[in-house]
């Protein structure tokens, strides 16, 4: 079969790559010699890094690619990730939300079958952007969404029209391999008690980076545990990292890791923690993934949907009730019996990763039977 995949690729974002490489590897492990294109900001660094056919993504140049690419492919696979929202700015045909619904909308007219493939759905607030939902999306042939939430919105927002199916990131059907390069990058003894942390810019919020600084200068002294920030989108996240250390008393114990590394890199980083502090959706992905419990700081619907399907949402807060106080307790809570909560997360793994699966599996049986000839 012939697939193109559309999503925020190429631009440097740890979690997005991660979906690519996770829609990737399954794609081979499912069809025989699947013919793969993928829509990249950045089409010759991911054509090697995964081996597949690339066609820039933004409208300003290679369009009459993007309708030949189309136009030859059985299935266009939307997503996954949060593609379908208005958080950033959205004006008329500029933005995110307008941005996918579009190439969906070309591939509609090339006569190529439609998938939202494991896609987090809003939020959509602006009239603008309810109408293109309503217009556009109900174009679709198959809609799966990682969480109930989404699902619940596509139906406030009148896409009705294709069936769709809950199933979960399919960050859960991520292939890790054995690679300690992060780690390696860092002045490790091996017996520290490595606590992951990813934090992240949330517009003009700031109180968090202060919360989080203040906790974790008071796990250092009374856990003794050592930092790992973990920067899952490139500078953005160093620099919000060193916000953070710059307000911290013990920024010395701490250890920041280079934002160029691939995302089975950040993922064995995470692995290799007593447990993970995270904002980043796709840290906490990672973390239970790897069985590492965490405390979650929720920006997003998302990730509180997340953190409640992996069973961490009582020790995890939101971004504007984080408190060093609570985050310290629950640390603390952790770490005195993290056997628990590290087998209590590898359940919840076991069970969202079958369902991410789920994803392949309904991609086969709509769409296999209609390959184009």
């Amino acid at each position: 079969m012939k697939f193109v995949i559309s999503g925020f690729y190429g631009l440097g974002n740890t979690g997005d790559e991660a979906i690519l490489e996770a829609i990737v590897d399954n794609l081979r492990d499912t069809f025989d010699h699947p013919d793969i294109t993928v829509f990249s900001l950045s089409p010759k660094e991911t054509a090697q890094t995964h081996g597949v056919k690339t066609v820039y993504r933004a409208w300003r140049r290679e369009n009459k690619e993007k309708v030949k690419a189309l136009r030859e492919a059985d299935v266009l696979i939307s997503g996954g990730g949060g593609l379908l929202q208005d958080t950033y700015p959205t004006k008329f045909l500029f933005g995110p939300l307008p941005y996918y619904l579009l190439i969906v909308l070309l591939a509609k007219i090339c006569g190529t079958k439609v998938m939202f493939f494991s896609q987090g759905i809003g939020p959509v607030n602006s009239r603008w952007g309810k109408f293109l939902m309503w217009l556009l999306a109900n174009r679709a042939d198959l809609i799966t969404v990682r969480d109930q939430h989404s699902k619940d919105l596509l139906h406030k927002l009148r896409v009705r029209k294709p069936e769709t199916v809950v199933t979960a990131d399919i960050v859960f059907a991520f292939q890790p391999k054995p690679d300690d390069a992060c780690m390696k990058s860092l002045p490790l003894d091996g017996h520290e008690k490595k606590v992951a942390v990813s934090i992240r810019p949330w517009f003009q919020e700031q109180r968090h980076y202060i919360e989080l600084a203040k906790a974790l200068d008071t796990l250092i002294e009374t856990e003794q545990i050592t930092p790992i920030f973990v920067p899952m989108e490139g500078h953005h996240d160093v620099k919000a990292s060193r916000f953070v250390l710059d307000r911290m008393k013990h920024s010395d114990r701490c250890h920041l890791l280079g934002p160029d590394f691939t995302p089975n890199q950040y993922y064995q980083a995470i692995a290799s923690c007593e447990m993970t502090i995270g904002l980043r959706l796709h840290s906490l992905i990672f973390s239970t993934l790897a069985g590492v419990p965490h405390v979650g700081i929720s920006y997003d619907r998302k990730v509180e949907s997340l953190l409640k399907r992996s069973g961490m949402w009582p020790f995890s807060s939101t971004i504007e009730e984080v408190s060093a106080t609570k985050v310290v307790e629950n640390v603390q809570q952790i770490l005195h019996d993290r056997e628990t909560y590290s087998h209590q997360v590898q359940t919840a793994a076991e069970g969202m990763r079958t369902e991410a699966k789920k994803n392949l599996e309904l991609l086969q049986n709509y769409f296999a039977p209609t390959i184009k000839k």
